[in-house]
């Protein structure tokens, strides 16, 4: 495994209904590096978004789906979801502010 810096393991923000809906409370909705853990995950969202003090990261793996092209099939690549909890005296992210 090679070393993943902190820039590497936040991929993209998950933008749905839900993920927009825990944005009241503090709760952030990331794609991350499939190899990352939490600890990376928590250095990550501190050091990338300034005033940012996060609390606890619960972390999912998805499997790649099935999927068919003619008679061959195959599967799309694995992923990682990280949902980040921040505290109650730290700023809001400001990624999500425009949307």
């Amino acid at each position: 495994m090679a070393a993943i810096q902190y820039y590497d393991v936040i991929l993209k923000p998950v933008i749905t209904e839900k993920s927009m809906a825990g944005m009241g409370e503090k709760k952030y909705t990331f794609l991350v590096h499939p190899e990352a853990n939490k600890t990376m995950i928590k250095e990550a969202v501190e050091k990338m978004f300034d005033g940012a003090k996060v609390k606890k990261v619960n972390t999912m793996n998805y499997d790649g789906k099935t999927k068919r092209r003619g008679l061959v099939y195959g599967k799309t690549a694995k992923t990682k979801k990280a949902v980040v909890f921040l505290t109650e005296d730290s700023k809001d992210i400001e990624i999500f502010s425009g949307l």
